[in-house]
C-alpha cells in the first residue's frame, strides 16, 4: 500500500464509485480484480484510488497526466475511422505492474499525479473539437482507475458528437465492466500473453480477468473491438502460444476482430531484451492467419503487414505507412474491387469530423505524452 503523503490532493477530491466500506475503516474498492482493501490515508496498487476518511476518492477525476493528439492508427486500430485524429489523454498510474511497460513514465510515475492539470471533462470534448478530432482515446495508462472520469467524459462527447476509444488492458470487473463500455464506441485490448505463468510473473495479474473482459465485449456490446499482443522476445513470442491466442480469437470472437502483433523495444525493467525481430511478427501474422483470423496486422515496424487485406480477392483496401493512411479503397464498408464486406466503422457513426486545428500536439499550457506508446 502507499501512503497518501506522496500523492498529490486534487483541490476537491472526487469520489470514486465500485467501492463499499468496511468495519475497520479500510474500504473495498471492486473496479478491477485486484479487489484492493485499502486503509484510511493509502491508496490501492493503482496510485490513485485513495481511502480518506472511510471513504474511497479518485485522484485521477479530471487530473490527466498527458494529452496529445494522434492518429487513431496509433491506438492502434486500423477498422475504425481510419486516417482521422484522436485526442488522447491518460493519468498517473495503473492496475498493473508490466516490466515491459513503454508508457512506464506516465503509469508508474508517482511524481506525474503532481505535474497533472485540471481538466474537466467538457474541457477534454472542447479540445477535442478545437483540434479536429472526432475521436477521444482513454489512454497511455489504465483508463479503467479512471472509470470515473471516462464515464463524464462519454456523456459529454455524445452530447457534441464525439466517439469514446479504450486503450486497455482489459483488466476490470463484471461489476464495473458495463458501466464504463456502455457509453464507449470502441475499445484496443492488450492480451498481452496468453499464458498464466506470463501475466502473474511479468505484468503481476491474471489471464482469466482479461479472456472474459474479450468475451463481453464482443457479446455483450456494440462496442467496436481489436486487439493488441506486444511480442517479447523469450517471454512470450513462442510460436505455439501465438497459435494457441489466435485459436482461442477464433472460437470465442470470431474471425473478424482485428489482431495486432507490434514489436516490443527495450524499456523499463527489460532493458537487457533485445528488440522483437520483424521474422518474429512476420511468423505471428502467418499462424494467426492459419488459424483463421482474417485481419492481422504487424506494428511498430515498418511492414506490408500493415496493410488491410480483402480476403477475398487479396487487394489491398488500406494502405499504410507507419501511423499514416496512404489509401483507402474501401467504398460503403466493402472493397473497392470486389465488393466484400469487410467489418469495421468507416464512417463517423456521431456526424463529421470536427472543424479544428491542423495535425500536432496539444496547444497551450497543457502536458503531452511526448513519446508515449499508446
Amino acid at each position: 500500500m502507499l501512503e497518501m503523503k506522496i500523492l498529490r490532493k486534487t483541490e476537491e477530491l472526487h469520489e470514486a464509485r465500485w467501492w463499499s466500506a468496511e468495519a475497520d475503516g479500510r474500504v473495498h474498492c471492486y473496479l478491477c480484480p485486484r479487489h484492493c482493501h485499502i486503509h484510511p490515508g493509502q491508496a490501492g496498487f493503482c496510485f490513485i484510488r485513495v481511502n480518506e476518511g472511510g471513504k474511497l476518492y479518485s485522484l485521477g477525476y479530471a487530473a490527466p497526466a498527458a494529452l496529445q493528439v494522434d492518429p487513431i492508427e496509433k491506438k492502434p486500430l486500423n477498422h475504425f475511422l481510419p486516417g482521422t485524429k484522436i485526442f488522447s489523454l491518460g493519468t498517473a498510474g495503473c492496475n498493473m505492474g508490466c516490466f515491459f511497460c513503454q508508457n512506464w513514465s506516465i503509469s508508474k510515475s508517482k511524481s506525474d499525479q503532481s505535474r497533472a492539470q485540471h481538466l474537466s471533462p467538457e474541457e477534454v470534448v472542447r479540445l477535442a473539437r478545437e483540434h479536429g478530432c472526432p475521436s477521444i482515446a482513454f489512454t497511455y495508462n489504465e483508463p479503467t482507475i479512471w472509470g470515473e472520469y471516462v464515464v463524464d467524459i462519454c456523456h459529454a462527447a455524445k452530447e457534441q458528437g464525439i466517439n469514446t476509444v479504450m486503450v486497455t488492458n482489459g483488466y476490470i470487473t463484471y461489476e464495473a465492466f458495463h458501466d464504463i463500455y456502455d457509453h464507449v464506441d470502441a475499445a484496443n485490448v492488450d492480451l498481452k500473453g496468453f499464458t498464466e505463468g506470463f501475466y502473474g510473473k511479468v505484468t503481476l495479474s491474471h489471464l482469466q480477468p482479461v479472456l472474459e473482459t474479450l468475451e463481453h465485449l464482443k457479446k455483450e456490446t456494440s462496442v467496436w473491438l481489436e486487439i493488441t499482443n506486444l511480442i517479447i522476445p523469450t517471454l512470450n513470442d513462442d510460436p505455439a502460444e501465438t497459435r494457441k491466442l489466435a485459436e482461442w480469437i477464433v472460437e470465442h470472437l470470431g474471425t473478424e476482430v482485428p489482431l495486432h502483433f507490434t514489436a516490443f523495444h527495450p524499456d523499463f525493467k527489460l532493458q537487457k531484451i533485445p528488440p522483437t525481430p520483424p521474422q518474429t511478427l512476420d511468423r505471428a501474422r502467418k499462424i494467426a492467419r492459419e488459424a483463421g483470423v482474417r485481419y492481422v496486422y504487424e506494428g511498430n515496424i515498418r511492414s506490408e503487414g500493415a496493410h488491410t487485406y480483402c480476403p477475398k480477392c487479396g487487394e489491398v483496401v488500406i494502405r499504410r505507412s507507419w501511423h499514416e493512411v496512404m489509401e483507402n479503397r474501401i467504398k460503403d464498408g466493402a472493397c473497392g474491387t470486389c465488393g466484400f464486406e469487410i467489418p469495421g466503422r468507416w464512417e463517423n457513426p456521431k456526424g463529421k469530423t470536427p472543424v479544428g486545428a491542423g495535425r500536432g500536439g496539444v496547444s497551450g499550457d497543457y502536458r503531452t505524452a511526448g513519446g508515449a506508446a499508446r
